[in-house]
């Protein structure tokens, strides 16, 4: 049976819990019988497309945008799952030198010195805004603008680091987009003075062609199946 004939989940999902998703695809497959088809991009595009009426049987965001479309109605009451915080950090390429990003002073240094910085979003990816927010805190955001090179999420932005990015380059995006990125690592966590730790859930969208499948789907992606999927990728309980 072709992919397009068997029966399919429709997943809209932040681009932090890409990995997650496509993590347990197969198994899900096997036992359901059901194919996910996700879309993954900053939580506000996600938003956008839900809203403007995007196949959708769960969704995958943040914890607070899950609240408010629960109480907007567009998630079913009772059906959010936690999947865990996730905090922000900085990505250098595999193989070159980590950097020194543990306080202010430092990270100002290293920004200074990256000939390129690949982030995500800036208005309308989590990290992406708050990146912006840092650089102004730090007065360099009208220096460095010009070093910014953005894309639609982090995960991209750091698959394009690690295939692009010049010497020195350097990214900052949600830990898990980096963590689950072959060919960049963590260098480090934002410095506690610039710290973002975001909350991620998921849940059963009322448009959902079959809930019972898509709250199978959001037990499995918060519960033990891919527990150590989620702590590999920055997910903390």
């Amino acid at each position: 049976m072709s992919e397009e004939a068997q029966r399919g989940l429709y997943v809209l999902s932040a681009g932090a819990a890409k990995a997650l998703v496509e993590g347990l695809a197969a198994e899900f497959h096997r036992d359901t019988g059901a194919v996910i088809r996700g879309t993954f991009g900053a939580v506000g595009a996600m938003r956008e497309r839900l809203l403007a009426g995007d196949a959708c049987d769960a969704f995958v965001s943040t914890a607070a945008m899950l609240d408010s479309l629960e109480q907007d109605g567009r998630v079913i009451a009772g059906t959010v799952r936690t999947l865990g915080r996730v905090r922000t950090g900085i990505a250098v390429r595999a193989g070159e030198p980590l950097a020194d990003v543990s306080t202010g002073d430092a990270l100002a240094a290293r920004l200074r010195d990256a000939p390129a910085i690949y982030v995500p979003d800036t208005e309308r990816a989590t990290a992406g805004i708050h990146f912006v927010r840092v650089l102004d805190r730090l007065g360099l955001l009208a220096t460095l603008a010009a070093k910014l090179r953005t894309y639609p999420n982090g995960a991209v932005a750091m698959q394009r680091l690690a295939r692009d990015g010049p010497a020195g380059a350097i990214g900052c995006t949600q830990a898990t987009e980096i963590l689950y990125t072959d060919g960049v690592v963590l260098a480090g966590l934002l410095p506690n003075e610039f710290e973002l730790a975001t909350a991620y859930a998921a849940g059963v969208c009322t448009s959902a062609a079959d809930a019972s499948l898509a709250s199978t789907f959001t037990d499995w992606i918060a519960g033990d199946r891919t527990a150590a999927l989620r702590r590999a990728g920055g997910f903390e309980a």
